[in-house]
């Protein structure tokens, strides 16, 4: 099994979640939303891929 996918899509939905919390610290509360639910796509996606 390789681990690069999951690994990368973890590391993304971190990157993504950062930039949801920098976007709701700037009041764009609909593009924060957006990007938070992109950043759980993400990390579910590199759930599924190990356990999957």
């Amino acid at each position: 099994m390789t681990w690069a996918g999951p690994i990368l899509l973890m590391a993304l939905a971190g990157i993504l979640l950062g930039g949801a919390v920098s976007l709701r610290r700037n009041e764009r509360t609909a593009a924060a939303v957006v990007t938070g639910l992109l950043a759980a796509a993400a990390f579910g996606g590199g759930l599924f891929l190990i356990y999957g």
